[in-house]
């Protein structure tokens, strides 16, 4: 008899798992008015007007590792309030199928329920992450639990809850707007360009004195300002800043520099300048050297005046000549 019962057992659970998949999926019969796109290059949103009996699709962009959540908000006439209690809102996850427009059977997993307000104004936020921080309050609503980005496209529904509804809310109509709830996140692409002599050298990239393992890879950054460092012993030092906006991507082309010191000189032209006590004949151009301790001579006519300079490899030096002259009086 053990073996019978067991069998009992099993058939028992695997009914109750059936019953509660198929209470998950509701059969609903709906008129499509359109279908809404959240994108985050659109972050001030769309709209769309729906009947009494209205419904529509709202779909998420490709791009969604910005998005916190949804935000809708619908906009009641001021004349639905003295009929409250006629309608609700309805949410359904998971459809089986995305129609555009027109009457369709549409199966999905519904996600909220309410009565419509009774207000001109409701804001509803959907969370689509872990960690959202969006919460219920006396001007928000959070009606319902995470909503994973798979699962969407998502069915907004008005839809009468009592029988014998008068001709005026025939008539109304009702908008609602939808738009992404962003983090306060961007991103960076970091691509590098090389000398010739110097393809594959390593480097070290820093931002914000973090190194960065995988320089090569997207970086998710906090908005706001950041710093940016490459060290190598192959090629020349970089640093900058750069600001990352919220929910877009940032692009920046590094081209990376032969470390060999460079000299920059400012003389007049009747200058002659020496170094290493070599007359230079271009001073126009920036003067390669190696890293070392040097010597720089100005000459003008019968003055001249010799500096020493150390040079580190990776630098930019600039060695200009000034007069000046100093008027002083005495009594």
């Amino acid at each position: 008899m053990k073996p019978k019962y067991g069998l009992l057992v099993c058939l028992f659970f695997l009914n109750l798992q059936i019953s509660v998949e198929l209470v998950q999926a509701e059969s609903v019969r709906v008129l499509i008015t359109g279908n809404l796109v959240v994108s985050q290059d659109n972050p001030t949103g769309v709209s769309i007007p729906l009947s009494y009996v209205g419904s529509t699709i709202i779909s998420l962009d490709k791009e969604v590792r910005f998005f916190r959540g949804v935000e809708l908000e619908l906009t009641v006439p001021q004349t639905y309030l003295a009929y409250r209690g006629s309608l609700a809102i309805a949410m359904y996850a998971d459809l089986n199928s995305t129609p555009d427009f027109g009457i369709a059977d549409i199966e999905g997993r519904q996600i909220s329920f309410e009565l419509v307000p009774n207000k001109i104004q409701t804001v509803y936020q959907i969370p689509l992450r872990s960690f959202h921080g969006l919460k219920t309050t006396p001007y928000v609503s959070v009606p319902t639990d995470i909503i994973a980005p798979s699962s969407f496209p998502i069915l907004f529904r008005l839809m009468p809850v009592i029988k014998g509804l008068s001709e005026t809310i025939e008539s109304m109509f009702f908008t609602l707007h939808v738009k992404p709830i962003l983090s306060n996140e961007g991103a960076v692409r970091i691509a590098f360009r090389y000398p010739e002599q110097l393809q594959g050298k390593p480097f070290i990239i820093l931002i914000d004195d973090v190194v960065i393992e995988h320089p090569g890879e997207e970086q998710l950054l906090k908005e706001g300002e950041h710093h940016l460092v490459v060290l190598s012993d192959d090629y020349r030092n970089e640093s900058r800043r750069f600001l990352i906006e919220r929910g877009k991507i940032l692009n920046i082309t590094i081209a990376l520099q032969d470390p060999t010191p460079l000299i920059l000189f400012e003389a007049p032209e009747d200058v002659r300048i020496y170094f290493d006590n070599e007359l230079l004949v271009n001073t126009v151009q920036p003067h390669p050297v190696e890293p070392g301790t040097h010597a720089v001579t100005f000459q003008m006519s019968d003055y001249s005046v010799t500096r020493p300079l150390t040079v580190q490899k990776g630098k930019i030096y600039k060695v200009a000549l000034t007069v000046d002259i100093t008027i002083s009086e005495s009594e």
